[in-house]
């Protein structure tokens, strides 16, 4: 039977704007779905070859747990307050007025959303790979697929989007319970290959006069905090929800369920394969299930990381797509973008364009490869920045704006807020000071940033020769 053709409605009106269709078990699983991904098998080997001890490394897997937790408090605060689709692009917008709004919203989508999209594609077509091959440019290929049915998938309808959410969030993390059941089974010795305890003792007593480092701790935070990342993402569904004050359960509930997730993984890293093992290990979860249940294993994970991947990937389109209308609303340059589907309640524009954009970054990755340490490099500076900025905001918003009926605030004002923008701080001097030390191509990654702000500033002075229209709150 042949769909009915959408009603595109003219973003103008009134009634083309976001409903309050989500639900706060949809809203944790996007939000869920988008901070465990691909990083949490990739990154806690670079954690543990940052830090002196297993002491230090569940040390900082809890700071970074509570790091985001203050900042899901400062978070929940604004958007329960300014609940848009917009998200940090309407936080900043109304703090500091919509020209630095729109170079985030540049910087967003030009790396930060479409570059996480292109990275975890290809993620998902490596692991995808493994199981079926499609020739020399498999991974490419199935990157490029993902791209295409996931947006495909998400125009359908959020409906339909955030049921398969909340479907992958589940088997997604199902593959990080299967990590610990691994590390279980080999405390209980039914796998001769539980040697690791042994190991780690003499890890621990060569590691034990290693004194702490603050670039080494600063630089493992770097990578903890970007496994973390994400759960801000919330902001932008935040006018979808049906409940505005639902936004703080969302977030604290989300956050808490990740914490213990983590921690518990880093503790099965640690136990099948000890500090050291995990240190020198370039894909720690394909370890541990060999070492747990043979080659059978590593299939198994292969599979997890794909579907992680894939579930990361569709969380983050969700969530990207709407930066976009937001933009779109605000200048008529760029109104094409702020095109609602009120039938199908999407951004449609938005996510055609930021498919497009993410299928392009695969054709450039192909030229030039990048890895996962490479994109911490371009992205992390930027993204610490305008995360910083958006907690200032905070501040800025409680003094200029104190009419504004304020469902939550943020408990212990002003302290926790400047713990928020203390640490988001320090990681910007982290992250520049790891991009410092690395080199893509023979260059410094940290101007591929530069280059994006820079860039941002050309479109900034283009839709700037017309006077921009105020979006819908």
């Amino acid at each position: 039977m042949a769909a009915t053709a959408p009603t595109v409605q003219d973003p103008d009106r009134s009634d083309a704007s976001p409903a309050h269709s989500l639900s706060q078990l949809h809203a944790i699983a996007i939000i869920v779905g988008i901070v465990i991904g691909a990083g949490i098998f990739k990154a806690p080997s670079l954690v543990a070859g940052n830090v002196p001890s297993e002491f230090w490394l569940f040390a900082v897997w809890t700071a970074g747990g509570v790091i985001s937790l203050i900042g899901a408090l400062c978070y929940a605060e604004l958007a329960t307050a300014y609940p848009h689709a917009g998200g940090d692009y309407h936080f900043l917008t109304v703090a500091y007025g919509k020209r630095l709004a729109l170079l985030y919203a540049w910087a967003r989508f030009a790396v930060i959303t479409t570059g996480s999209i292109a990275l975890l594609a290809f993620v998902f077509g490596d692991y995808m790979s493994q199981v079926i091959a499609l020739g020399p440019y498999s991974s490419a290929i199935w990157a490029a697929l993902s791209i295409i049915a996931l947006t495909w998938l998400n125009l359908t309808g959020l409906k339909g989007s955030a049921n398969t959410q909340s479907l992958l969030t589940v088997i997604e993390v199902s593959g990080l319970i299967l990590i610990v059941v691994a590390a279980l089974w080999l405390a209980l010795g039914a796998a001769p290959a539980g040697v690791a305890p042994v190991a780690e003792v003499a890890s621990s007593a060569a590691r034990a006069g290693k004194a702490v480092s603050l670039q080494g701790l600063g630089l493992a935070m770097v990578f903890v905090l970007l496994t973390y990342g994400g759960w801000n993402e919330a902001a932008y569904i935040s006018a979808e929800l049906k409940q505005r004050v639902s936004m703080v359960r969302v977030l604290v509930v989300s956050v808490l369920l990740i914490t213990v997730l983590y921690l518990l993984v880093n503790w099965a890293y640690w136990y099948g394969l000890g500090l050291a093992g995990m240190a020198a290990s370039p894909a720690v979860g394909a370890e541990l299930l060999r070492a747990a249940f043979g080659p059978t294993g590593e299939t198994i994970l292969s599979l997890a990381v794909a579907i992680s991947a894939l579930t990361s990937i569709n969380a983050t389109m969700i969530v990207g797509a709407r930066t976009n209308y937001a933009l779109g609303r605000d200048w008529p340059q760029l109104r094409l973008l702020g095109v609602w589907n009120s039938e199908r309640d999407t951004p449609s524009m938005g996510l055609m364009v930021q498919g497009g954009f993410a299928l392009l970054l695969v054709g450039v990755s192909l030229l030039a490869g990048s890895g996962f340490a490479a994109m911490v490099e371009y992205t992390a500076p930027v993204f610490w920045l305008f995360f910083l900025l958006t907690g200032i905001a905070l501040f800025v918003l409680r003094h200029r704006d104190g009419a504004t009926t304020r469902p939550f605030k943020v408990p212990l004002y002003p302290l926790l807020p400047l713990i928020f923008c203390a640490s988001c701080a320090y990681m910007l001097w982290s992250s520049l000071s790891y991009v410092s030390s690395q080199a893509v191509g023979g260059f410094n990654a940290a101007w591929i940033g530069v280059g994006v702000l820079l860039s941002g500033g050309l479109v900034l002075a283009w839709v700037a020769r017309r006077p921009a229209v105020q979006g819908p709150g």
